[in-house]
């Protein structure tokens, strides 16, 4: 089931939701530069467990409205208000992936954790992708700003050039198809800017304001958000657990789905694992 949510007077936001009869609801937010249908793999399944999964499209992405502007980590949070105020949402796990993990922080902080009781980051890009004088861990400046500089003038050749780094293992030719054209349908000013904004942007000072239990997914194999930012989020955030994918690259929510679904399980259940919060 999908409808459109407005955000701003001439901006909405596509939202699918599935199972809205559901008793545990997981609201997630897609990586750059995909789409709500990159979680496919948990939206087959979760609900089946009881889970009201809502996706969210982005501004700029999927089957959102794509305006000129708004592609920052507090407008995108703000976008993410909208949602869950006129959705009524409460008691929610928020989880997020790359960007999207980005925006989930920033909603946190910049909204107080509204309606939240947990957070779920999966190959987050937190606190920082690029490499900064204090945190020499992310990617070189001039490669995310290669990334912007692609889009403008070969976008779909951009395109090819995340998927041969998303992910660890082998994918089907036809997945590696269908998942190039879930970045296709963004605008293509929308995928230059969210670049810049996670080339630019930071969240070192919003990991100490998190205060519900949180779970970091990561895969160690990540060439895109590398795996010293989970280490880096574990560290910041309080009451974190960190559960590392050996089998994935950044794609870990289809690499190793199953366990990908089971630890997101337990952890709403809140189950005990060999691995205790902090």
């Amino acid at each position: 089931m999908g409808y459109y949510v407005k955000v701003e007077p001439d901006v909405r936001v596509y939202v699918e939701d599935v199972n809205r009869s559901g008793d545990k609801t997981i609201l997630f937010i897609h990586g750059w530069p995909l789409n709500h249908k990159q979680f496919e793999y948990q939206f087959n399944v979760l609900p089946a467990k009881g889970y009201r999964c809502i996706g969210i499209d982005m501004r700029g992405f999927g089957q959102s409205d794509k305006p000129w502007d708004g592609y920052t980590l507090d407008r995108m949070a703000d976008d993410v208000r909208c949602v869950v105020e006129t959705l009524q949402l409460q008691h929610f796990t928020l989880a997020g992936h790359s960007y999207g993990g980005a925006i989930a922080v920033r909603y946190m902080v910049r909204h107080n954790g509204y309606g939240v009781s947990k957070l779920a980051l999966f190959g987050a890009a937190v606190p920082s992708v690029t490499q900064r004088s204090d945190f020499p861990y992310g990617l070189p400046k001039e490669d995310v700003t290669k990334f912007v500089q692609e889009t403008y003038s070969d976008r779909p050749n951009m395109l090819r050039g995340i998927g041969d780094l998303f992910f660890f293992q082998y994918v089907s030719k036809p997945f590696s198809e269908w998942f190039f054209q879930l970045g296709l349908v963004a605008s293509g000013n929308a995928t230059a800017k969210v670049a810049v904004s996670f080339r630019d942007e930071s969240l070192f000072s919003d990991l100490a304001h998190i205060h519900v239990p949180t779970l970091i997914l990561h895969g160690i194999h990540d060439k895109i958000c590398l795996p010293q930012l989970a280490l880096a989020q574990q560290q910041g955030i309080k009451n974190a657990k960190l559960v590392w994918f050996e089998f994935s690259g950044h794609g870990l929510f289809y690499e190793q789905r199953e366990q990908f679904n089971k630890e997101l399980m337990e952890f709403i259940e809140g189950a005990k694992s060999d691995t205790k919060y902090r």
